[in-house]
Protein backbone atom coordinates (compact mmCIF):
# COMPACT_ATOMS: atom_id res chain seq x y z
CA UNK A 1 0.00 0.00 0.00
CA UNK A 2 1.06 3.60 -1.14
CA UNK A 3 2.14 6.09 2.22
CA UNK A 4 3.66 9.13 2.81
CA UNK A 5 6.65 9.73 4.94
CA UNK A 6 6.06 12.85 6.14
CA UNK A 7 8.70 13.86 8.95
CA UNK A 8 11.66 12.25 10.16
CA UNK A 9 13.12 13.34 14.06
CA UNK A 10 17.01 12.11 14.55
CA UNK A 11 18.36 13.34 18.12
CA UNK A 12 21.89 12.59 19.46
CA UNK A 13 20.51 13.42 22.98
CA UNK A 14 17.04 12.69 24.94
CA UNK A 15 15.40 16.47 25.30
CA UNK A 16 12.43 14.80 27.62
CA UNK A 17 14.33 14.59 30.79
CA UNK A 18 13.00 16.04 33.74
CA UNK A 19 9.99 17.61 35.35
CA UNK A 20 7.42 18.62 31.36
CA UNK A 21 6.59 21.66 33.10
CA UNK A 22 10.23 22.93 32.89
CA UNK A 23 10.27 22.37 29.09
CA UNK A 24 12.49 20.15 26.60
CA UNK A 25 16.30 20.79 26.76
CA UNK A 26 16.98 22.44 23.57
CA UNK A 27 18.88 19.82 20.48
CA UNK A 28 22.43 20.95 20.10
CA UNK A 29 21.68 20.56 16.73
CA UNK A 30 18.61 20.53 13.78
CA UNK A 31 16.48 17.16 14.10
CA UNK A 32 14.54 17.18 11.05
CA UNK A 33 15.71 15.64 8.28
CA UNK A 34 14.89 14.69 4.92
CA UNK A 35 16.70 11.19 4.73
CA UNK A 36 17.97 8.72 7.52
CA UNK A 37 20.17 5.54 7.02
CA UNK A 38 18.28 2.47 9.26
CA UNK A 39 21.02 -0.35 10.45
CA UNK A 40 19.80 -3.86 10.73
CA UNK A 41 19.23 -4.32 14.64
CA UNK A 42 20.78 -1.01 15.12
CA UNK A 43 18.30 1.80 14.49
CA UNK A 44 18.63 4.97 13.02
CA UNK A 45 22.42 6.09 12.33
CA UNK A 46 23.04 9.56 14.50
CA UNK A 47 20.25 8.46 16.89
CA UNK A 48 20.55 8.25 20.56
CA UNK A 49 19.13 5.27 20.44
CA UNK A 50 21.21 4.16 17.90
CA UNK A 51 23.22 0.66 18.55
CA UNK A 52 22.07 0.60 22.30
CA UNK A 53 21.14 -3.11 23.37
CA UNK A 54 18.75 -1.78 26.14
CA UNK A 55 16.71 0.02 23.28
CA UNK A 56 17.41 -2.54 20.67
CA UNK A 57 13.09 -3.33 21.01
CA UNK A 58 12.63 0.52 20.60
CA UNK A 59 14.92 1.53 18.06
CA UNK A 60 12.68 2.86 16.18
CA UNK A 61 9.70 4.86 16.50
CA UNK A 62 6.30 5.86 14.21
CA UNK A 63 3.78 7.64 14.34
CA UNK A 64 0.73 8.20 12.15
CA UNK A 65 -0.29 11.71 10.96
CA UNK A 66 -3.69 10.76 11.49
CA UNK A 67 -3.32 10.52 15.02
CA UNK A 68 -2.40 13.92 14.85
CA UNK A 69 -5.29 15.25 13.25
CA UNK A 70 -7.14 13.65 15.52
CA UNK A 71 -5.38 15.55 18.73
CA UNK A 72 -6.39 18.85 16.52
CA UNK A 73 -10.12 17.53 15.67
CA UNK A 74 -10.65 16.91 19.46
CA UNK A 75 -8.92 19.73 21.10
CA UNK A 76 -9.83 21.90 18.83
CA UNK A 77 -6.54 23.51 17.54
CA UNK A 78 -6.99 26.46 15.11
CA UNK A 79 -3.60 25.09 13.34
CA UNK A 80 -2.34 21.42 12.33
CA UNK A 81 0.46 19.82 15.22
CA UNK A 82 4.20 20.18 13.92
CA UNK A 83 4.95 16.09 13.75
CA UNK A 84 8.56 16.98 15.23
CA UNK A 85 7.63 18.02 17.84
CA UNK A 86 6.45 14.52 19.15
CA UNK A 87 10.02 13.71 18.59
CA UNK A 88 8.86 10.27 16.79
CA UNK A 89 11.13 9.10 14.05
CA UNK A 90 8.91 8.29 11.45
CA UNK A 91 5.73 10.61 10.73
CA UNK A 92 3.96 8.58 8.06
CA UNK A 93 0.48 9.29 6.26
CA UNK A 94 -1.99 6.93 5.11
CA UNK A 95 -1.91 3.30 7.73
CA UNK A 96 -2.55 2.62 10.98
CA UNK A 97 0.75 1.95 12.68
CA UNK A 98 -0.76 1.59 16.07
CA UNK A 99 -2.56 -1.73 14.83
CA UNK A 100 0.92 -3.13 14.40
CA UNK A 101 2.31 -3.28 17.74
CA UNK A 102 2.25 -6.27 20.30
CA UNK A 103 -0.85 -6.33 22.57
CA UNK A 104 -3.12 -8.17 24.60
CA UNK A 105 -5.88 -10.54 22.69
CA UNK A 106 -9.34 -10.71 24.57
CA UNK A 107 -8.37 -13.86 26.30
CA UNK A 108 -5.34 -12.14 28.13
CA UNK A 109 -2.75 -14.00 26.10
CA UNK A 110 0.14 -11.40 24.26
CA UNK A 111 -0.23 -10.98 21.03
CA UNK A 112 3.19 -10.32 19.25
CA UNK A 113 3.68 -7.17 16.97
CA UNK A 114 3.78 -7.28 13.38
CA UNK A 115 6.53 -7.50 11.02
CA UNK A 116 5.90 -4.81 7.92
CA UNK A 117 8.18 -3.21 5.22
CA UNK A 118 8.63 0.61 4.91
CA UNK A 119 10.34 1.27 1.44
CA UNK A 120 11.71 -1.62 1.30
CA UNK A 121 13.65 -1.81 5.30
CA UNK A 122 11.71 -5.07 7.40
CA UNK A 123 10.58 -3.44 10.83
CA UNK A 124 9.21 -5.76 13.52
CA UNK A 125 6.63 -4.15 15.44
CA UNK A 126 7.18 -4.48 19.41
CA UNK A 127 4.95 -1.84 21.91
CA UNK A 128 3.21 0.94 21.65
CA UNK A 129 5.19 4.47 21.85
CA UNK A 130 2.46 5.61 24.49
CA UNK A 131 2.37 9.14 24.78
CA UNK A 132 3.61 10.89 28.11
CA UNK A 133 3.35 13.95 29.92
CA UNK A 134 5.32 15.76 27.61
CA UNK A 135 2.74 15.65 25.01
CA UNK A 136 1.15 18.21 26.77
CA UNK A 137 4.21 20.87 27.11
CA UNK A 138 5.09 20.79 23.55
CA UNK A 139 2.04 19.71 21.29
CA UNK A 140 -0.69 21.23 23.41
CA UNK A 141 -2.84 21.16 26.79
CA UNK A 142 -4.65 17.52 26.21
CA UNK A 143 -2.54 16.11 23.60
CA UNK A 144 -1.89 13.23 26.03
CA UNK A 145 -4.73 12.01 26.56
CA UNK A 146 -6.03 12.91 23.04
CA UNK A 147 -3.09 10.18 22.10
CA UNK A 148 -3.90 7.61 24.38
CA UNK A 149 -4.13 4.42 22.20
CA UNK A 150 -2.65 6.13 19.29
CA UNK A 151 0.94 7.57 20.17
CA UNK A 152 2.61 5.08 18.03
CA UNK A 153 4.45 2.05 17.95
CA UNK A 154 8.29 1.61 19.18
CA UNK A 155 9.84 -1.07 16.24
CA UNK A 156 13.32 -2.70 15.69
CA UNK A 157 14.67 -2.78 12.30
CA UNK A 158 15.40 -6.34 10.58
CA UNK A 159 17.59 -4.94 7.31
CA UNK A 160 18.80 -1.94 6.69
CA UNK A 161 18.55 0.93 4.15
CA UNK A 162 18.11 4.37 3.77
CA UNK A 163 14.21 5.88 3.66
CA UNK A 164 13.50 9.33 2.39
CA UNK A 165 10.65 11.74 3.26
CA UNK A 166 7.87 11.18 0.50
CA UNK A 167 5.34 8.45 -0.93
CA UNK A 168 6.63 5.03 -0.04
CA UNK A 169 5.38 1.45 -0.28
CA UNK A 170 4.51 -0.24 3.14
CA UNK A 171 3.54 -4.00 3.25
CA UNK A 172 2.32 -6.11 6.46
CA UNK A 173 3.95 -9.19 6.16
CA UNK A 174 2.47 -11.27 9.14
Amino acid sequence: MQVEIVAFVVSGQHAFEGRPQDGPRPDPAPVARTEIEVRAGLGIVGDRYYGQAVHQNAAVTFIDAASLDEVVRVLDLPTPLDPHLTRRNITLRGFPIDDLAAGRAADGSRVPGRRFTLGGITFQANRPANPCAWMDQVLAPGAMRALRGHGGIRATPLTSGTLRLGPTDLTVLD
